[in-house]
């Protein structure tokens, strides 16, 4: 399991609100959509780590 750190992030309200309504939506706590939208857009210009081999 990746290990996870936390920080403090400045975001505009209007910002924040709208991306609460859209973890409410698909049943998502905000951090873990907040994760989510990152991830996805890391995968779309192919930015996320490989991952390595499952090792025997």
């Amino acid at each position: 399991m990746s290990s996870r750190k936390a920080f403090a992030l400045r975001i505009d309200e209007k910002i924040l609100t709208a991306m609460h309504r859209w973890a409410e939506d698909d049943l998502r706590s905000l951090n873990a959509q907040i994760e989510f939208v990152l991830r996805d857009a890391l995968r779309k210009v192919d930015r996320l780590p490989k991952k390595k081999p499952e090792e025997s």
